[in-house]
């Protein structure tokens, strides 16, 4: 299954982000920056207007000046969600691999058609401890809010660690 346009632009950025921010691996708060840049819809998406928005890109501006210094070095594995076989994707952190593999998931339960950016979006919002969310809840957006499934039901979260299951 191809990626649209905007996700395979994310993607691109979120790899040119972490390179100058010194990251070993592609975050899941690389991928939601990017993804907010390349993707009018996800921007869209977002509850509570520009003002949220603008708020959103700030925190994550401020990664590689404050408030993500503390991820530094430290490879983002939230253990929320279950892991990927030993060795993961190289480049990756394993809860950006596991978003990437559940936004093509969503994609396939929709249909025929690329990976969307809000496919990644929704994706990046199931796991509660990964960074994307983080940034999210901080910047005030429900990020639980934003688990939708395509058609009937939602994506919920699993608090057993097990990953999401349609409801």
């Amino acid at each position: 299954m191809p990626l649209s346009t905007e996700v395979a632009a994310a993607v691109a950025g979120a790899r040119r982000r972490a390179l100058r921010d010194g990251d070993r691996q592609i975050d899941t708060a690389h991928l939601l920056h990017s993804l907010l840049e390349a993707d009018p819809e996800t921007r869209l998406a977002l509850p509570g207007g520009p003002d949220r928005l603008v708020r959103l890109l700030g925190y994550l501006v401020q990664r590689s000046i404050g408030y993500g210094l503390r991820w530094r070095g430290r490879v983002e594995d939230s253990r929320a969600l279950p892991l990927l076989p030993e060795g993961g994707v190289p480049g990756w952190s394993p809860a950006a691999a596991i978003a990437m593999g559940e936004a093509y998931a969503r994609a396939a339960v929709r249909g025929p058609g690329p990976v969307e950016g809000l496919d990644l979006l929704h994706a990046l919002a199931l796991d509660p401890r990964c960074r994307a969310v983080e940034v999210l809840e901080r910047s005030g957006i429900d990020a639980e809010g934003l688990c939708v499934r395509p058609g009937a039901g939602r994506w919920v979260r699993s608090h057993a660690g097990d990953g999401p299951v349609g409801a």
